[in-house]
């Protein structure tokens, strides 16, 4: 036993509600179990018990021996004035701790809910319920799936707090940010980041016509035109970049941050680089056309990005490539963009906008695209678990990174339905 587990136990009410009492003999009658509490202060906060013919409301607090009462010197804590129950899982002490009684619960619980918990944290297996998740109804998996996708972009809106506040609370800017974010993968992310945060979005807006000047700002601030050793086109980006930079006092990166080992050339940073350039290029009303797509065919078109003549026959500068080639965004890359950028995108801002609409067309706008395929979808699918479309393996990432990693299970739909499905279990 632990506090997790005895919080969930209580909680849910597993536990046979019949003949309880109190250490001094009272019936007590459970009405209401609380409102777990996150914060600082007592277990469970609106609690609503009966003893004998009186009913009381307030905070309950839970300990796994009573002791504990003494242990956590909450006698002189005024947080723990207003207990109507302590809720132990073991009376070791003897005693009440104050003008309320104490309920012993170990004889209450079912042993084999316990021993199903205890089952799952041994487990070794990456999925622990491995075995039984099968065996959740349909639509209850269903829900869960949505839940979890929702939870999933809810993550992203914690994460891009410190964006927002950068791009103080501009969605053109986030946006930008985060397509930029995107276009490093995961290798040159955080270059490509902070890429992105070192040119403000209105320098780029000003100068975003003219192809060269888009190039010579991104490629200069990156730091990749410091070499004396350039080519033509380089030196002249090099020396409009020179201008640009004191026009606005910009301070370049330094190129020693852009990673290309072990990496296909068309998926170097230059190349990204280049076809950034060329979204930003064409990015007349980039968010308003993002935040209203419903299928995934109408983005392509507006991704459908390749370079610059120079970088048809390059993929490094001064670097003359065996052969030319057209680099644009292939499908994967596009899908990519779309489920990590666009769609958690709309969601978030729907969701601070009100427009519950715009909500489901982001949902419609995953379930637009195929599933993802990494080792995590690969995973769940050996199991026999196959993602129909993006946002159910986008669901199906949170479970397995969120959940079934840390076996965070007596928080997880599954490990509720697994752990409530025992006949055994004592419910009201």
């Amino acid at each position: 036993m632990n506090e997790s587990l005895f919080q969930y136990l209580w909680k849910n009410a597993l536990f046979n509600p019949i003949s309880l009492s109190s250490r001094n003999g009272e019936a007590i009658q459970i009405l209401n179990t609380g409102r777990l509490n996150t914060d600082s202060g007592p277990d469970f906060k609106e609690g609503k018990i009966k003893i004998n013919n009186t009913i009381w409301v307030g905070n309950i607090e839970l300990h796994l021996k009573s002791s504990d009462w003494i242990k956590h010197r909450h006698a002189e804590d005024p947080n723990y004035k207003n207990i109507i129950l302590h809720v132990v899982y073991e009376d070791d002490s003897g005693f009440d701790h104050g003008n309320f009684p104490t309920l012993e619960l170990k004889k209450h619980l079912n042993p084999e809910v316990i021993q199903r918990y205890e089952h799952l944290m041994s487990r070794i297996e990456h999925i622990p319920c491995h075995d039984q998740i099968h065996s959740v109804p349909e639509l209850s998996w269903t829900s869960w799936l949505n839940r979890l996708t929702a939870e999933r972009w809810e993550q992203r809106l914690v994460e891009w707090e410190d964006l927002w506040n950068h791009a103080k609370n501009d969605w053109r800017t986030l946006l930008y940010y985060r397509m930029a974010a995107n276009f490093g993968f995961h290798v040159n992310r955080d270059a490509f980041l902070d890429l992105a945060r070192s040119i403000p979005l209105k320098i780029l807006t000003q100068h975003r016509k003219n192809i060269f000047q888009t190039e010579a700002l991104l490629f200069g601030q990156a730091g990749f035109l410091s070499n004396s050793n350039q080519d033509t086109y380089a030196k002249d980006l090099e020396k409009e970049y020179h201008f640009l930079r004191r026009k606005y006092g910009l301070t370049p990166m330094l190129p020693q941050r852009w990673k290309f080992m072990r990496m296909r050339p068309a998926n170097f940073p230059t190349i990204r680089i280049a076809q950034f350039a060329m979204l930003v290029h064409k990015s007349l009303a980039l968010f308003a056309k993002m935040m209203e797509i419903k299928n995934a065919k109408e983005i392509y078109p507006l991704l459908n990005l390749q370079t610059s003549e120079y970088w048809q026959s390059h993929y490094r500068f001064s670097e003359i490539a065996k052969e030319e080639s057209i680099k644009n965004l292939g499908k994967d890359a596009v899908n990519n963009l779309i489920i990590n950028t666009v769609a958690p995108m709309q969601y978030l801002y729907a969701k601070l906008q009100g427009k519950t609409g715009l909500q489901e067309t982001s949902v419609e706008l995953l379930q637009s695209l195929p599933p993802e395929n990494n080792n995590i979808i690969r995973m769940w699918k050996e199991m026999g678990i196959k993602a129909k479309d993006a946002s159910e393996s986008q669901a199906l990432i949170q479970l397995y990174q969120n959940y079934c990693t840390p076996k965070n299970c007596l928080n997880c739909s599954v490990g509720h339905f697994l752990l409530k499905s025992n006949p055994l279990i004592y419910t009201h």
